[in-house]
């Protein structure tokens, strides 16, 4: 009994032991998180996923997180719905179905809590992007369409302690055509942009530009709003290495000739086209744009096509088409809202469709979609945002 004790501890032993070291191992492998906003209908959640370092994702424990404000529990179309605070401390959600704000804390682990004093009205109706620079935060809220109201670019201010503050006379009112799908402001916080993705009317395809004053009011570039170069200007993105080049995709143009719009934006906020701009990329609704840490590369996501494409960004600012890549999905998945994690090396993805993120692991302006891609949301979600950190 005894050396049959001994023999059964040992072999625990080596059990717990190999356990332990698997289990350290997954921990050490962990290197950052990616967290979506789930939009669920009723209480809204916040799925947060542990990013390992061959670009897969699993999910943090108590996944997903109470945001504290209401989803809509419907697709939701626009850019930059979640944001992460400039410090990284805190997860800033746009909570479309209670009109809220709500600010998250992210704990070292990874899991979020919810701050005090949190979820805040958005300042308006059904808000869908939130710009975010320093403590200053702007929201786009997309309005009421039935009462004609409500449809504005509201600011904030957060607190070192995650208290977001309304900025009194921050508000700018927007047409009941506007359906805005993005806000965002570029790298030095000089300049803010509103992107009205409009209704069939080509005159209401605009692009608002401000100057941001030192109170954190904004005041209007001479001619803004300005003309968008084609139908359904949508999703935005400032160059991360020079904050007077905006790109601005085109998702309305029909099937085939989706394009992005290269603007230089002057200190005074106005807005000049850079070369031949728009740059066609061939394919249908490109609505969704990020580009890569170093400028050199821009990726758009085409929801009708089910692909992303790249673009080399020259040195002008001009854009060159490069390449396209399709979901290995399939068609009809419907991808939205795109992130590039902290280094560059992988890309995320949205799947609204298939209540799913698809990742992509990135070489330049090459994309390659993960073996296990794409990684489930939990169920109810009807995601329309994502960060990687």
């Amino acid at each position: 009994m005894r050396i049959a004790f001994r023999m059964i501890s040992a072999a625990g032993f080596a059990s717990l032991m190999l356990g332990m070291a698997v289990g350290t191992s997954a921990a050490s492998d962990v290197i950052g998180h990616v967290y979506v906003n789930d939009n669920t209908a009723g209480g809204n959640t916040i799925a947060g996923f542990d990013r390992h370092a061959d670009g897969s994702l699993t999910p943090i424990a108590g996944s997903p997180f109470g945001a504290g404000g209401q989803g809509a529990g419907v697709i939701i179309g626009s850019q930059g719905s979640l944001q992460v605070s400039g410090d990284g401390r805190y997860l800033l959600a746009a909570d479309a179905g209670s009109s809220q704000l709500s600010v998250l804390r992210i704990r070292p682990d990874g899991a979020l809590s919810a701050v005090a004093g949190s979820p805040v009205s958005s300042g308006g109706y059904q808000p869908i992007s939130i710009a975010v620079h320093g403590s200053l935060v702007y929201v786009a809220n997309e309005g009421n369409k039935t009462i004609g109201t409500g449809s504005n670019y509201t600011g904030f201010r957060l607190t070192p302690t995650g208290r977001l503050l309304p900025i009194p006379g921050s508000t700018v009112a927007l047409p009941n055509t506007a359906n805005p799908g993005d806000i965002l402001f570029n790298s030095t916080g000089t300049n803010l942009i509103g992107v009205e993705v409009g209704t069939t009317d080509p005159s209401t395809f605009l692009i608002d530009s401000f100057v941001v004053l030192r109170d954190g009011r904004l005041t209007p570039a001479a001619g803004s709003p300005f003309a968008a170069q084609a139908a359904g200007p949508f999703g935005s993105e400032f160059s991360p290495v020079d904050p007077t080049r905006l790109y601005v995709s085109n998702a309305h143009g029909g099937a085939g000739n989706g394009s992005v719009s290269a603007f230089d934006v002057a200190r005074s906020g106005g807005l000049s086209s850079i070369g031949t701009s728009p740059y066609p990329d061939g394919q249908t609704a490109p609505c969704w744009v990020e580009i890569s840490h170093d400028g050199a590369y821009l990726f758009t996501v085409n929801t009708g096509s089910t692909s992303v494409s790249s673009y080399h960004v020259n040195a002008d600012g001009s854009l060159t088409y490069a390449s396209t890549t399709a979901f290995k999905s399939g068609g009809g998945i419907r991808p939205f809202d795109a992130r590039l994690d902290p280094s560059g090396a992988y890309l995320y993805v949205v799947d609204a469709a298939l209540d799913a993120v698809s990742g992509f692991a990135v070489n330049g302006g090459s994309l390659s979609e993960l073996s296990g891609s794409p990684f489930a949301l939990p169920v109810g979600a009807t995601p329309f945002g994502v960060v990687a950190i």
